[in-house]
């Protein structure tokens, strides 16, 4: 009989190193990393008029894509790392339904905010994928606190979770999230 897959929800704030870490652990467990805005920029390429901004009309159904995506596999047996900057409101209620077919691991990225908006600066700056989102908003927001990382509000479901600090690379490595996310 085979085992349920697992579920490798990796959040936090935007710019701690989520789509990276995301990456890198699917490659350590052999499995698929299914990136919310990796799927945005998908939707991105077919809509030429698309204007990132907070009434962002890509948000829904990148959201939905991804959701229903996560399920098609989890469906189809198969363990993965799904990653997004979702606060709780909206995690919750995509992974409650999920949690029928598959057992959830958490990982939390941390970073200091001073490191946050570094990273949003640089990927604003040499990432030309990024205009599918709104950084810049995202700075303008934190510059005049709008938004702090510090209220982010994390993934409140009852799961094995592990915090992560990517301030200089990983603590935990790479290979101890890997070992967090096979313990059954």
């Amino acid at each position: 009989m085979p085992r349920r897959p697992v579920l490798v929800a990796v959040s936090g704030p935007p710019a701690t190193g989520k789509t990276t870490l995301a990456h890198r652990l699917a490659r350590e467990l052999g499995c698929p990393a299914i990136v919310r805005d990796e799927i945005k920029q998908g939707m991105v390429m077919n809509t030429p008029d698309h204007q990132p901004d907070g009434d962002d009309l890509l948000n829904i159904p990148a959201m939905h894509a991804f959701f229903d995506t996560l399920g098609v596999l989890l469906q189809a047996n198969v363990t993965l790392v799904a990653e997004a900057a979702y606060q709780d409101r909206l995690w919750r209620p995509g992974l409650e339904p999920l949690l029928r077919v598959a057992d959830l691991r958490i990982i939390r990225c941390t970073t200091p905010t001073s490191a946050i908006v570094e990273r949003v600066k640089d990927r604003a700056e040499s990432d030309r994928h990024r205009a599918a989102h709104a950084d810049g908003r995202l700075l303008s927001d934190i510059s005049t606190g709008i938004y702090s990382p510090d209220r982010f509000a994390e993934i409140s479901l009852d799961a094995p979770t592990l915090l992560v600090d990517t301030s200089e690379g990983y603590r935990p490595d790479t290979a101890e999230i890997a070992a967090f996310v096979r313990a059954r």
